[in-house]
């Protein structure tokens, strides 16, 4: 099954949102995510959401900040993401993509009598991701790819230079900080990050840092 669905503004996702804890995953706008579903409390979340607007929220578990009982404290902010495919396994998981929408802030965490997690979250600081191509320009995409091809040599990494060439700035930038081996926090700054352009920057930071750790030289810019 494939469903797309455009989305203009803050106005068009639903307030109240499913939100699927995980750490290390990081969803950005326009950016697909493949996910292998075979919790109950998740798959019933799959068949909830595919009867509404298909829109799930992903977010990272904040693991060093205490929950509300048994339930782990989750970041403020995450990426909202629209059921694009979804298969089921022989063995009874779903396998699903989401496509990212739009990031959004946590308001409040509902008491919701569902097995998973639902909040009320507010999309409009974040307006600018449902067209980051204005920003494609302003990308130091020199600097992107320099950091990369550095990051892969000295990680043995087999890169699609020929789709890395040919992508734009904007799935550039966000294909790749999904795809990074970074950790979790590491992946938060890159969500956190103000804008396409910032984002860059902070992927080339943090693949510096890494480079730097592993006595590679520091300067990708």
């Amino acid at each position: 099954m494939s469903i797309n669905k455009p989305y203009r503004g803050p106005d068009d996702l639903p307030q109240v949102i499913p939100v699927f804890p995980l750490s290390g995953a990081l969803l950005l706008p326009l950016g697909q995510l493949p996910l292998n579903i075979f919790e109950p409390r998740y798959m019933q979340m799959i068949d909830d959401a595919l009867k509404g607007d298909r829109v799930i929220g992903m977010v990272q578990l904040l693991s060093d900040a205490p929950g509300q009982g048994s339930r782990p404290a989750l970041y403020g902010m995450g990426c909202a993401g629209r059921i694009t495919s979804l298969e089921e396994s022989g063995d009874g998981r779903y396998v699903i993509t989401l496509t990212g929408v739009a990031r959004y802030r946590i308001v409040e965490e509902l008491s919701a009598v569902t097995p998973y997690r639902q909040a009320r979250v507010d999309f409009a600081p974040f307006a600018g991701d449902f067209d980051e191509s204005g920003e494609r320009d302003a990308v130091n995409r020199d600097g992107v790819i320099r950091a990369l091809r550095r990051f892969a040599e000295v990680h043995r990494l087999s890169v699609d230079w020929e789709g890395i060439d040919a992508a734009p700035s904007d799935l550039l930038v966000n294909a790749l900080s999904m795809m990074s081996p970074f950790g979790a926090k590491e992946k938060q700054a890159l969500l956190e990050a103000p804008g396409l352009k910032a984002r860059a920057d902070v992927l080339i930071a943090i693949a510096e840092m890494d480079l730097g750790r592993d006595g590679a030289p520091a300067t990708l810019q």
